[in-house]
């Protein structure tokens, strides 16, 4: 069985998660002790980019729906089968992780690796099977 890591994501002062937890394959370079900070985040960027594009590419097909999804939809306000070509976007993985990483020198998030603090983008990153790493958006003042 392959060892994972869970990504979750969290803002300052709210109650609820940003995005649903999800897990990705423990990088091998942490086993090695070669992983950092900066490696890490390109990582989990890039899988949620993918994750992404393929939202996207399976929004161009026309599915069957069944019942639950109906309902689902229903509840939330929209039934969506798919079907559109208009106004699907596709992500750019290399702009997204230099996005990722001048937030994060900007100090617009904070990353946890199971409940430590990582503080420099180039530091070393331990991560073990079953890790839990936490982006922890934060929320600016008004007025300051």
């Amino acid at each position: 069985m392959e060892s994972t890591i869970t990504i979750e994501g969290k803002q300052f002062g709210r109650g609820r998660v940003l995005f649903p937890s999800w897990s990705m394959p423990l990088p091998p370079e942490s086993e090695e002790g070669r992983l950092t900070l900066r490696d890490l985040i390109a990582r989990v960027v890039r899988e949620e980019v993918a994750a992404f594009n393929d939202r996207q590419e399976a929004r161009r097909l026309v599915r069957a729906l069944t019942e639950r999804e109906i309902a689902a939809g229903a509840e939330r306000g929209k039934i969506d089968m798919g079907g559109r070509e208009e106004a699907l976007q596709e992500a750019d993985g290399s702009a997204a992780v230099d996005a990722a990483l001048l937030a994060f020198e900007d100090g617009l998030y904070y990353v946890f690796v199971d409940d430590e603090q990582a503080q420099a983008l180039d530091a070393p990153v331990r991560l073990r099977a079953d890790s839990r790493v936490t982006f922890l958006r934060l929320v600016a003042l008004a007025g300051g």
